[in-house]
């Protein structure tokens, strides 16, 4: 009885462990610009600092360092699109030593520099339109050079797909153009109409290493699947399994670059943008069309 009144003290607002992670919350949130280390953090709060990464880590789900990254990466994205600071003084206002260290935390979490994190879709005209096909209505999205978006929605749902995708080029000027889009619908969906003779123009719209991401996944046959770290294995970066899964989660023209192919280590479907009913769908779809 008194071990597990012991427990329940330790796991409830009240008790100690909670409010250790307070204060490291806290003392991040307000300090963030002198980017504490953990020792820092732990010699403030005079703890050890094996145990305090032990007690953030179970509470919050990511370690303090990886809380003041996600914080530091907050504030910067605003000073960058809220107050278009350039790269020098971002960087040093987020308490950063340089634009190479404030690169770093974007590549690592947004798999784009930050330079294209600000610029996106900038001096871009994309054409859009709704159309129907097999795996509910379809956004699709063009410029004067190609296919550049292709996304899936419910009926009702439209407008909340169309947030979702043009806040992806927040920069580029949309023009809403069925007429233009039909085209490109009635042959990504027609099996019949795919030809390697006169192949679909398609307009990859995101970083080197994304656009590498996505080139690796137009290797996948029809009907087949691989894991994410045969995509990295494929791309010559086999550790960047995280940046991987990011670039295949922004994968901006779906089911045409078939980030739906994409599985998890053990063969699991994992995530997917649109959702997994549609993955199951997209999935089957090529199984009876292979």
């Amino acid at each position: 009885m008194n071990m597990i009144a012991n427990l329940n003290r330790d796991i409830t607002p009240d008790g100690p462990d909670y409010e250790t992670v307070r204060q490291v919350i806290e003392l991040i949130t307000e300090d963030y610009r002198d980017q504490p280390s953990l020792d820092d953090i732990a010699a403030r709060l005079n703890q050890s600092p094996t145990q305090l990464q032990k007690t953030f880590t179970r509470w919050a789900g990511l370690s303090p360092k990886a809380f003041l990254q996600a914080i530091t990466l907050d504030h910067a994205k605003r000073l960058l699109r809220q107050e278009d600071l350039p790269l020098l003084e971002t960087a040093f206002e987020v308490g950063l030593s340089g634009p190479s260290r404030l690169h770093d935390l974007f590549v690592t979490h947004e798999a784009m520099s930050p330079g294209e994190w600000k610029a996106r879709g900038g001096g871009l005209t994309i054409r859009y339109g709704f159309h129907h096909s097999p795996f509910g209505v379809a956004l699709v999205m063009a410029t004067d050079r190609g296919l550049a978006g292709l996304a899936f929605s419910d009926l009702g749902d439209e407008a909340a797909c169309l947030d979702d995708m043009t806040c992806r080029w927040p920069n580029a000027e949309y023009v809403e153009d069925n007429q233009a889009t039909a085209p490109y619908a009635e042959r990504i969906f027609q099996p019949g109409k795919w030809s390697s003779e006169q192949p679909l123009r398609v307009v990859l719209i995101g970083t080197d290493f994304q656009v590498r991401v996505w080139e690796s996944l137009l290797k996948i046959p029809f009907g087949k699947a691989v894991t994410y770290s045969d995509i990295a294995n494929d791309i010559g970066n086999p550790k960047a399994m995280r940046a991987v899964g990011a670039a295949v989660g922004a994968n901006p023209i779906s089911f045409v670059v078939p980030c739906h192919r994409a599985l998890g280590k053990s063969g699991a479907l994992t995530g997917y943008h649109w959702g997994l009913t549609r993955k199951r769908a997209m999935l089957g779809w090529e199984s009876a069309h292979a």
